[in-house]
């Protein structure tokens, strides 16, 4: 059964906007994204989204509602309860190009940063093995589509322009934390970088990052935690330390 929805979509570029009250027909099963077409084709033809699968795989729409970071496919209009307006603004932490589409480039800066694997120089091309259940570790991590919204809702970039410089942000600590437990990755020095070069000290594991993923990652127990603990083992052992200072573990981490 159909229903009038009252929206509020943000309107504007980098140098000025503000929120425009609309109203607009919702249908049973309908997801935000749904109106946002529905609104573009009938009141806001010049209307800014970017979007791509509607199916959650590709996190194209990724967007504020009602101030939460969400894929926009992925939010069910019957969520929300009956009356309640629905506000939709553009990713908070990123510069605004149009609209509701944000300039993301600071993401893929960022992935530029961090050093790719490293094979063994050892094997040849087909002879690499691994076991199982290190192949099921790093599972997990590859399931991310890029939607960034973990990288929105951190507050350590979202309220803090400053910190983007030293920052890399939930998803590329998860990287660095897929690489670092490739049994085969010859390059030993992930965590350290991590500390020291991508700002892994300035999250206060708060769990938003987890709590936004689409994909249901475990971005803070399962990468940004462990990752953290191998770190003040790495740098505060006093075996360790000694071992390094002898010459006698040196390169490893």
């Amino acid at each position: 059964m159909a229903r009038k929805l009252n929206l509020r979509i943000w309107r504007g570029d980098a140098t000025d906007g503000g929120l425009k009250n609309v109203e607009v027909e919702a249908n049973d099963g309908e997801v935000v994204l749904d109106l946002i077409h529905r609104v573009q084709a009938t009141q806001m033809g010049d209307l800014a989204v970017r979007w791509n699968c509607k199916a959650g795989k590709c996190g194209s729409c990724s967007m504020e509602i009602n101030g939460k970071p969400r894929l926009a496919c992925m939010t069910q209009v019957s969520s929300f309860p009956e009356g309640e307006e629905i506000t939709i603004t553009p990713l908070r932490a990123f510069p605004v190009i149009k609209d509701l589409v944000t300039d993301v480039s600071f993401n893929y800066r960022k992935a530029m940063e961090i050093p790719s694997y490293e094979h063994p120089k050892s094997l040849a091309p087909g002879e690499a093995r691994m076991e199982q259940i290190d192949v099921e570790r790093s599972q997990e991590f590859r399931k991310c589509i890029e939607c960034f919204l973990c990288q929105d809702v951190c507050h350590v970039v979202r309220d803090h322009e400053e910190n983007k410089k030293s920052f890399a942000g939930p998803r590329f600590f998860i990287r660095i934390a897929e690489l670092d437990m490739h049994p085969l990755d010859m390059l030993k020095n992930r965590k350290q970088k991590a500390q020291e070069e991508h700002g892994l000290g300035m999250c206060n594991i708060t769990k938003c990052c987890t709590e936004v993923c689409p994909e249901h990652i475990r971005i803070t127990d399962n990468a940004i935690i462990p990752m953290k603990e191998r770190v003040v083992d790495v740098k505060y052992d006093p075996v360790r330390w000694l071992g390094s200072k002898i010459r006698k573990r040196e390169g490893i981490v």
